[in-house]
Order: structure tokens, then C-alpha cells, then sequence
């Protein structure tokens, strides 16, 4: 599943062509993705204008000039293609070409400039839905959500709050959106090699016993930011159904230091260790057991 650079890639090759532009309007080609579409959901977007697109977690948000937020999900293998008018330029928008099995657009959204942009998903595990912008925070998708990975909430004193008597395992708590959102395995796994963290030790113990964060957990933060900031400027990583707006493939992935490379010596300088692969609460967990403690 898209992770959070992947989904923040793809809101800004998307924003260019639909922020503060009009929906003229909406093919919808099949009742429903992961769950059905909202009901007359052509004929309420239809003359919307998009005020804004943003982001929250894994979620894109495109405010609608009706007081509705139109909220999307990518699920598994979601994309979109954008397609202009010849000769039109947009300023930071996605124009290459990409592939496309027709059989697997599911929702074409045609703008009042001319520019469309369709929604593909061989797997149709995304979805789409309007909410009220008033009901957003209370929504179930959003109700629970921690804080996002960036800005000045995510502090050491934020997670040595939450993370303060927890025996679960550092890397769960990391993964739990309760917590933080947007963290997904590959980019949890990063951090904790760069923080020379083990995935194995209990969240707690990055935590005083007056409640304060430990040496260990005060750099934690600005190396989580900085992966992802990297994923994000390198467009995401490319695995099985991923790719950016324009088609083409994001490079974050040659940048792995231990994601899918077990059996390859540690890039640590100093260490002479080897990356493991061991599975952990069910899904699949990189590490250098040698110089991550």
C-alpha cells in the first residue's frame, strides 16, 4: 500500500490541475471501489469548485465550493493519469506518458479547462467519498488519527508521552496511526536503522521513568522527517503497483539502506553486520541485529 510520501507525491503532481479549478464533470464507470460510491455522487461534484487539495495521513482531501470534502484513497494499486489540451502547460503537473488498461479506469473527472484526470485501480481496493468539511474530524476515518509526521506537534515530549509504559515493540508503536500518522513499514524500518534503533525493543524504554525521552528518542523525530522528506523528493518508492502521476517510477527505493535487503552487508560505517528479515506482528521487518539495539 502507498505510504505517506507516495500519497503526498501524488497530491502534488494532482494539485496544479484541480486546485481553485471547476468541475465540469464526472464520470463514474461502476458502482463502487472498496466500498460503493456516494450516492449521486456525478451530480454532487459536478460544477464543484476544488478550493484546495491536501492531505491527511494517507488520505487526499480536495475541498469542494459545496461545504463537501471529496476524500480519496488509493488502496493498493489506485493511480491517477492526467491528461491537457494540447499545447496547454501547467506549471508543475505530470504530462509524460504512462500505461493504461482502460478496463481499470474506474472514475474520470473532466475539468472545466479541459484537463482530465482519470482513476485507475486494477484491484479496486481505493475509494472515494464526500464528507461534510464540518464532520471531518469526527468522521471514523479520522476520528482516531495521531498527529502527522511533520510540523512542530511531533515533539520528544509528544512521544515519550505516548510511548511512556508501553511494552510493545518500538517499531508497532511507530506503525500505530493512533500515534502518528502516515508511517508505514518501509519507512518505520529506514528510521530505525538510521537512529541505530532496534525494532525489537519495547517503546518504553525510550522513555525515562519521570516520563521524559531518552538520548535515543530525541533524534528519532528528526530522522523519521528526514526519510521521509527524501522519499518524498525522490518521488516515492516504486514497489509492485506504485508510480507517480506522470506514470513514471519514484527512486526512493535505491536509496534503502535495510528494506528488502536481507543478506546485505550493513552500510554502517564500522559495522560488520548483515541485514536480517524476521516477521513481526505479521508483516515482514528489516534489521542489522548488529549495530541496532
Amino acid at each position: 500500500m502507498p505510504e505517506l510520501p507516495e500519497v503526498e507525491t501524488v497530491r502534488r503532481g494532482l494539485q496544479p490541475v484541480l486546485e481553485q479549478k471547476r468541475i465540469k464533470r464526472l464520470e463514474q464507470r461502476r458502482p463502487n471501489l472498496r466500498f460503493p460510491f456516494p450516492e449521486n455522487f456525478s451530480l454532487r461534484v459536478e460544477d464543484q469548485t476544488i478550493t484546495s487539495l491536501g492531505r491527511r495521513a494517507k488520505y487526499l482531501l480536495a475541498d469542494l465550493t459545496s461545504g463537501d470534502v471529496l476524500v480519496m484513497h488509493l488502496g493498493m494499486s489506485g493511480s491517477f493519469r492526467i491528461e491537457v489540451p494540447e499545447g496547454m502547460d501547467v506549471p508543475g503537473a505530470f504530462h509524460h506518458e504512462r500505461s493504461k488498461i482502460s478496463a481499470h479506469d474506474h472514475v474520470v473527472i473532466h475539468m472545466e479547462d479541459g484537463t482530465t484526470i482519470t482513476y485507475n485501480d486494477p484491484r479496486r481496493f481505493g475509494f472515494m467519498l464526500l464528507i461534510p468539511r464540518a464532520e471531518i474530524a469526527e468522521h471514523k476515518l479520522f476520528l482516531k488519527m495521531g498527529i502527522e509526521p511533520f510540523g512542530n506537534s511531533l515533539t520528544p515530549a509528544y512521544l515519550a508521552e505516548r510511548f511512556k509504559g508501553r511494552t510493545t515493540n518500538l517499531k508497532a508503536a511507530l506503525l500505530d496511526q493512533s500515534n502518528v500518522v502516515g508511517l508505514g513499514n518501509i519507512y518505520v524500518a529506514e528510521a530505525l536503522w538510521r537512529a541505530g534503533l532496534s525494532p525489537k525493543r519495547s517503546a518504553g524504554s525510550l522513555v525515562t521513568k519521570a516520563g521524559r525521552p531518552t538520548k535515543h528518542l530525541e533524534p528519532l523525530i528528526e530522522i523519521i522527517q528526514a526519510v521521509l522528506s527524501e522519499a518524498i523528493e525522490a518521488g516515492g518508492s516504486s514497489l509492485r503497483d506504485h508510480a507517480q502521476t506522470d506514470g513514471s517510477l519514484g527512486y526512493f527505493q535505491h536509496r534503502f539502506s535495510v528494506y528488502d535487503r536481507e543478506t546485505v552487508e550493513c552500510q554502517r560505517d564500522g559495522c560488520e553486520g548483515v541485514i536480517e528479515k524476521f516477521t513481526q506482528n505479521g508483516r515482514s521487518t528489516y534489521w542489522c541485529p548488529s549495530c541496532q539495539r
